[in-house]
């Protein structure tokens, strides 16, 4: 039988690539991703050439991966959010992984070391969308051993997921 080919992820670019000019330009996009290149040029003090090129560099080097709105889940009835710790059974995160992505409610899916196998993040508009979340579609998977549901009552709502870079610090030299 022949052997399967194991597929590793290998990353795009790392830190080393970047130096203090893409970092600016980075923090920038992330505070306002709406920006122009002309815009972003006169942010970071550089050329539009130079702002534009760059960009077009980490969106190729797939560091910037997209552009989103940041919206305000209470604003649009999401009031409730739930951090669920699960875990699975031996050999099945795979499937319990594609059949976490399609949670109602998910907002963020992570594969953990540790005392859990996954961290949710769901928001719901109300304790009775998470209790048959959690009850009915979560404990309904096979897959799934047990759950640990932690109510969020409050977040830094400034932040969003994602790498937040720290611009003051010097940039790695290669």
């Amino acid at each position: 039988m022949p052997r399967l080919k194991r597929h590793t992820v290998q990353p795009v670019a790392s830190s080393r690539t970047l130096d203090a000019t893409d970092r600016q330009l980075l923090a920038a996009l992330q505070r306002d991703g709406r920006m122009s290149v002309n815009e972003l040029a006169t942010e970071v003090s550089v050329s539009r050439a130079t702002a534009y090129q760059r960009l077009e560099r980490l969106r190729s080097a797939g560091i910037v991966k997209g552009f989103t709105a940041v919206v305000d889940p209470a604003a649009v009835g999401l009031t409730i959010a739930a951090l669920i710790l699960a875990n699975v059974e031996q050999n099945a995160w795979r499937m319990a992984r594609e059949k976490l992505r399609h949670l109602p409610g998910l907002h963020y899916l992570a594969m953990t070391t540790g005392g859990f196998d996954f961290a949710l993040l769901v928001r719901v508009a109300d304790v009775e969308t998470l209790r048959d979340v959690v009850l009915d579609r979560l404990q309904g998977m096979p897959e799934i051993r047990s759950t640990q549901t932690v109510f969020v009552l409050d977040e830094d709502d400034h932040l969003a997921f994602g790498a937040r870079l720290d611009t003051d610090r010097p940039a790695s030299r290669s």
